[in-house]
């Protein structure tokens, strides 16, 4: 019998480029329920990677502000893990696609196709995310706090400036779809995993912004405050705090300012970091056509 060459060595970067460039053909040309469907997964994992992220940030306040964050870095990490590992479409990880349309594999309809059905999918999953999180009441644990973390969080991101906010979308993805790129170097599913942790951890304690994170994060606080019982407001967390906290401290976070100041600056960044200083640069590297 032959011998079976079996290679466990990662992919090198040129390899990389080709693994990602068919994989983006591939995604380019799902027809709609599949893609769609799998677009409403992808927002419910990283809703699943927040939810988890903010449920660690709870009470950390006693650690150092850094540390605080890894944590919370390192949790929000299962949400990309998911998407990959079990299967699903990211718009912020399809931003990739463009090494396929740069090498006119994917046609430019092809790709604002897959960008919008994808970016429509993400939302509707991870805003039935925040509806089974409101039911759950999972931000009554803790005596409240839980439910005031995801206040602070929606806060300080419905109040963003819109400038800094594509900035840090721009970051944001540039982290995000190196750990996409790292991934496609893998032969493994430990190797995918290790791949994803520093750079998501690394964007999550920064404090870079993700659209499709943010469509949780942010839904999450404003139904909170919408409509949680006066329970809530008589928790702990919020009762006890000096000076007690109430709904007026909360009188900016609207679905307006989340539109204008978060997701639509953040999403732009997103795409110019995710598409340009990603995929561009490693279509022009690897994949542009070389003189003879």
């Amino acid at each position: 019998m032959a011998d079976i060459e079996f290679n466990v060595d990662a992919l090198l970067p040129p390899d990389m480029a080709h693994r990602a460039e068919a994989i983006g053909i591939r995604k380019a040309k799902q027809d709609f329920w599949m893609m769609l469907a799998l677009a409403v997964l992808a927002g419910a994992f990283i809703a699943a990677g927040a939810f988890f992220a903010t449920t660690v940030w709870t009470g950390g306040s006693a650690l150092p502000y850094g540390l605080n964050r890894v944590f919370g870095g390192l949790a929000f990490c299962l949400g990309l893990i998911l998407v990959i590992v079990a299967g699903a479409e990211l718009f912020t990880g399809n931003n990739l696609i463009v090494m396929a349309w740069a090498a006119r594999k994917v046609t430019t309809g092809q790709l604002m196709r897959n960008w919008g059905i994808v970016y429509l999918g993400n939302f509707i999953g991870a805003l039935l995310t925040v509806v089974l999180m409101l039911l759950a009441k999972q931000y009554l644990a803790g005596k409240g706090a839980v439910g005031l973390t995801a206040l602070q969080i929606a806060t300080t991101k419905s109040t963003l400036d819109p400038i800094q906010a594509f900035f840090l979308g721009m970051m944001c993805n540039a982290l995000v779809c190196i750990a996409v790129w790292l991934t496609f170097s893998a032969r493994t599913t430990t190797d995918k995993i290790l791949a994803i942790i520093f750079p998501i951890t690394a964007f999550v304690a920064a404090s870079f912004e993700h659209s499709v994170a943010n469509m949780y994060f942010v839904p999450m606080g404003l139904l909170i405050k919408q409509f949680a019982p006066a329970a809530f407001w008589a928790s702990d967390a919020l009762a006890n705090a000096t000076p007690a906290i109430t709904i007026d401290a909360f009188s900016r976070l609207t679905w307006g300012n989340f539109f204008i100041n978060n997701l639509i600056p953040v999403t732009l960044g997103n795409i110019v970091g995710g598409a340009g200083m990603v995929g561009l640069i490693y279509w022009f590297v690897y994949l542009r056509p070389k003189e003879a």
